[in-house]
């Protein structure tokens, strides 16, 4: 098989030999698999991949056909449509994955769309559902509500009933994020008019932590599940203290297979149910074959994007 691969920094399309599934694995053949922040900062050698996964091929989501079966592997047969998290190598003609990951992909949703499902919102749904406890009635906010990530997050804290407030700093995108379910769109520096807020998902980093600690509503939840504007903060204790409010963090990667299967099996319970009921989707900003990573990458990094840059084999 053909895999993007990473050779000092640079992404080449690589010969790499068949993965073979052991005992309770899944090899599928890749239609398509979503680029998230985790590929770039793995391409510049600041996030290894975890045991296990190989450290060259990156890609932590994917969609495609299932190819073969390990030993044990019973819930999937040869020609399932599926998709799943994984550890990394997602960008390849081929994946092997522990079955326990997987989840189907909905008949009528096309795998391409698939590809940019399963990171972030698992991601989404595990922060604000699992980690923040969100419940009907909440003000979330939501920052950076255009990405892959925040995307999802408005999605999905519209169908549990909360008040999204989202941030987004292009305003050509807020009527899209508002279609999607927000309820206020928003630029940063607004935030303090629309508080006090119950559930705060950071995904941006450090100055949205110090930004909305002033206006947290009794017993809030601070989520941080993305640092790329600074990973250090200076947090008003009395602030927290006044609030009665938590922080806390979240990752999915590195977690074990049998985390990663119970994140699987909530997201089949919620964000799958309604992405076949259609009541949610996954907004495509751009797509690119695998074979030109390269392009797709630097599309990425260049910003002004709402919604999952998808790579497709062809």
């Amino acid at each position: 098989m053909h895999a993007v691969t990473i050779v000092e920094g640079e992404l080449c399309w690589n010969e790499h030999p068949d993965p073979t599934p052991g005992p309770g694995e899944v090899v599928v053949a890749v239609t398509a698999a979503g680029i998230n922040g985790a590929d770039m900062l793995q391409r510049k050698g600041f996030y290894p991949a975890p045991p296990g996964s190989p450290s060259d091929i990156p890609g932590l989501e994917f969609s495609g056909t299932v190819h073969a079966l390990g030993a044990g592997a019973e819930r999937f047969a040869v020609g399932d449509r599926v998709m799943a998290i994984c550890g990394g190598g997602g960008q390849a003609e081929q994946v092997v994955v522990p079955e326990s990951a997987l989840v189907p992909v909905p008949d009528g949703i096309d795998l391409v769309h698939a590809g940019g499902f399963p990171e972030v919102f698992s991601t989404a749904q595990d922060a604000l559902i699992t980690q923040a406890h969100l419940t009907t009635g909440d003000r979330v906010l939501i920052s950076g509500g255009a990405g892959g990530v925040g995307t999802a997050a408005v999605q999905l804290a519209r169908a549990a009933g909360a008040y999204v407030v989202a941030t987004v700093r292009n305003e050509a995108f807020h009527g899209e994020v508002r279609s999607l379910g927000a309820d206020e769109v928003i630029l940063p520096d607004q935030i303090g008019d629309f508080g006090p807020y119950d559930v705060s998902l950071e995904l941006v980093g450090a100055p949205g932590v110090e930004a909305v600690l002033p206006h947290l509503a009794t017993g809030a939840r601070i989520v941080v599940i993305g640092v790329g504007a600074g990973a250090k903060a200076e947090v008003n204790l009395l602030a927290l203290m006044g609030a009665r409010a938590t922080i806390g963090g979240s990752t999915l990667r590195a977690r074990s297979v049998e985390e990663k299967a119970a994140v699987a099996r909530l997201v089949e319970g919620f964000s799958l149910a309604l992405l076949a009921e259609r009541a949610i989707h996954v907004p495509v900003a751009d797509t690119f074959p695998m074979a030109e990573a390269t392009a797709g990458y630097e599309r990425f990094a260049a910003g002004g994007k709402l919604g999952k840059i998808i790579l497709v084999n062809s």
